[in-house]
């Protein structure tokens, strides 16, 4: 739950109406983070704020998001068997994921050619999308994707074109050397004048909760406004 993290000090109190507002808005979020910093648990409350009343179609390798709405259709990858057939792939569910008529698609993490499947789908009509992303911060985001999407035979050019198009904002979450989770920043996703992704910081926070705006800010209050 959201107060949970608020109470943690994983969350400030006043970004978690904010956060509220961007998945009602239906922006297309992703969430970065080194392994272990709370990436699955901040998705998880994310999607919390998804109305009832929405198909949802998560993506997964293995079962960790807990959605509690009605509609949900859970999607998990297979591996092959000893004969090396029957094999499933995030690939195969994000494709097959369109034709279930989905509100949104939630892909528990993006990890290599499926990136180039998601962005098209974010690219055709299905707003509100999450997943997350393992990267050091969420400035260093565009060239982790440009690593998974040379995976999936997408060029830089053509990346950062889909990129730019498909993802609004990125939440990204830190865990420190004493094992203390937070959010460390929330930043805007938009194309510069070179056609290169940007992740511009709107709140950046540190350990102790002490937070400042940057010149992101504007631009994702202009989206959820």
């Amino acid at each position: 739950l959201i107060e949970d993290l608020i109470s943690y000090g994983t969350l400030s109190e006043q970004m978690a109406p904010f956060l509220r507002a961007c998945v009602k808005a239906k922006l297309n979020i992703m969430v970065s983070g080194g392994t272990g910093s709370g990436k699955t648990t901040t998705l998880n409350v994310l999607s919390s704020f998804i109305p009832s009343d929405e198909r949802i179609v998560t993506i997964e390798d293995a079962a960790e998001l807990q959605l509690q709405q009605p509609h949900v259709v859970r999607l998990e990858t297979r591996p092959a068997n000893l004969e090396g057939h029957g094999e499933i792939t995030m690939r195969d569910l994000l494709k097959n994921a369109l034709r279930m008529r989905p509100d949104r698609i939630i892909v528990g993490e993006v990890r290599g050619a499926e990136l180039v499947d998601l962005m098209a789908a974010l690219n055709t009509g299905h707003e509100g999308g999450c997943g997350t992303v393992h990267a050091n911060s969420a400035q260093s985001v565009p060239a982790r994707l440009e690593a998974l999407g040379v995976l999936g035979g997408l060029g830089r050019e053509a990346l950062h074109a889909q990129a730019g198009a498909a993802l609004d904002a990125v939440i990204h979450v830190r865990r420190d050397r004493d094992g203390r989770r937070w959010v460390e920043q929330v930043a805007a996703v938009e194309r510069a004048d070179d056609g290169l992704l940007r992740v511009v910081p709107g709140w950046t926070w540190d350990a102790s909760g002490h937070g400042e705006a940057g010149p992101g800010a504007a631009r994702l209050r202009r989206w959820v406004s």
